[in-house]
């Protein structure tokens, strides 16, 4: 079998993600390794990955240059874009990729683009049909909109600037303190990620929907997963509307017993490791995609209330003769009064 090298972009803290990877090629029995780019030389995932390279923001004009130079020159054959920020980049890059015979696990640009707007996002699924939270501009909100809202940035991630608004004064107050805001209802009920995996011609290929029962700083913590007939109907409703490759995941709160959602997101989600553990493997899948291969669908096929309980784990750095850092392992601990 021919080697496949698979580079994780903006690795950061997606230790998970690389693992899950290099555990799909280890089952395969493939001699590929899991590469990684990031911008600082701490990231833990870059120490993680079987090698890391420095890459300029993704807003740099070389950035797009410096990700195809490393798939030259590692013989990667698949990489996996991980931030909002590049999503659009690599969909607008797609043909120098397929040219360099490397596959992008990203949508269309079109679809990341819209996807990045929380207020398009809504909008263009409402006009299908499809539940999605009744979302305003600051010119458009009706003197008499209804509170409970909330209101957050048109485009951003991780729930930075989200706020919930209970009060006309708070209104006013966000509207001027969150920057280019959209107002959106307030969703009052139980919040689920559905991740789903789409081939690269579309087709929805898994879906998983998992409740986020306890979540920090945008990224779920306590969770699991539900096979909720309605959760994965709305999931393939939306790939009927927008067009999909590789992994998007979707948010949504159930009120009154429908699911509606109030994002998009076309990438990796950071609670994926539960969907993977629920014996949906995303990264597997890709790596068959990747090579060219026919994957057939598995709509519902997982673990239903698999429960995944987060925690944080350190790794070790030091400082190496070539003005990098090397991953090592915590010295025994020191006895009171001794100097290492």
């Amino acid at each position: 079998m021919k080697p496949l090298n698979v580079l994780v972009t903006a690795a950061s803290r997606r230790v998970a993600l690389v693992r899950a990877f290099q555990d799909a090629l280890a089952a395969e029995g493939h001699p590929g390794r899991v590469l990684a780019t990031d911008v600082n030389p701490l990231s833990p995932a870059a120490h993680v990955a079987g090698e890391w390279f420095a890459v300029p923001m993704s807003a740099s004009p070389d950035y797009i240059d410096a990700i195809l130079a490393i798939c030259r020159e590692q013989c990667v054959g698949l990489v996996v874009p991980t931030i909002d920020d590049e999503l659009v980049r690599f969909g607008q890059s797609l043909p120098r990729f397929d040219r360099a015979g490397v596959r992008v696990a990203v949508s269309p640009a079109l679809t990341s683009l819209l996807c990045n707007d929380k207020y398009q996002t809504a909008t263009a699924l409402r006009s299908r049909g499809v539940a999605a939270a009744r979302s305003y501009l600051p010119r458009e909100l009706p003197p008499d909109v209804p509170l409970p809202l909330f209101i957050k940035p048109r485009v951003g991630r991780g729930g930075v600037g989200a706020y919930p608004v209970r009060t006309r004064r708070e209104l006013d107050f966000f509207l001027e303190y969150v920057p280019d805001p959209v107002v959106q209802e307030f969703l009052d009920g139980p919040e689920f990620t559905i991740d789903m995996l789409c081939d690269f011609a579309g087709r929805p290929l898994a879906v998983v929907p998992r409740e986020r029962v306890v979540i920090r700083a945008g990224v779920i913590d306590r969770g699991r997963t539900v096979r909720d007939p309605a959760l994965i109907a709305l999931a393939l409703s939306i790939a009927r509307v927008l067009q999909f490759a590789g992994p998007v995941n979707i948010q949504c709160r159930v009120v009154d017993g429908r699911p509606v959602v109030f994002e998009i997101n076309p990438r990796f989600s950071g609670g994926i490791a539960l969907t993977i553990a629920s014996g949906a493997d995303f990264p597997a899948m890709l790596l068959q995609l990747a090579r060219g291969r026919r994957v057939p669908p598995a709509i519902g096929a997982f673990r239903p209330d698999l429960w995944m309980s987060n925690y944080e784990e350190p790794i070790f750095l030091e400082p190496d003769q070539t003005g990098g850092y090397r991953r090592i392992e915590p010295r025994a601990r020191l006895a009171v009064g001794e100097v290492a």
